[in-house]
């Protein structure tokens, strides 16, 4: 019995962690959903918001009220919440992860 709980629990933490890992194609991203995306920085569009894209398409990030810490045509991750309103799907970035593994949280004063 005990080995039996051991296996599903041990299990559920694998499953959990895949899926905290798992990065969304920007094609696939759904309204209201937390998700990871990888991609090419492809345009800055202003000092707090940027274009991430991959081969799937490609998505606002905002990161405001920080300053984006990237290039165009930097690979990076990020990480964060996909706007649930109207109009062309946007990213409220919590982190982005540099090529190098380094990574940068976001302050969001007005969350």
């Amino acid at each position: 019995m005990k080995k039996g709980l051991f296996a599903i629990l041990a299990l559920m933490v694998i499953t959990a962690a895949a899926f905290a890992n798992s990065v969304t194609a920007i094609g696939d991203l759904q309204r209201g959903s937390m998700v990871t995306v990888t991609g090419t920085v492809e345009r800055i569009m202003d000092t707090d918001e940027f274009r991430l894209a991959d081969e799937t398409g490609s998505v606002r990030v905002y990161i405001g009220p920080n300053w984006v810490p990237a290039q165009v045509g930097e690979k990076v991750s990020i990480s964060g919440f996909v706007d649930d309103g109207f109009g062309p799907k946007e990213i409220y970035a919590r982190s982005l992860t540099h090529a190098d593994g380094t990574v940068v949280q976001f302050d969001h004063r007005y969350d």
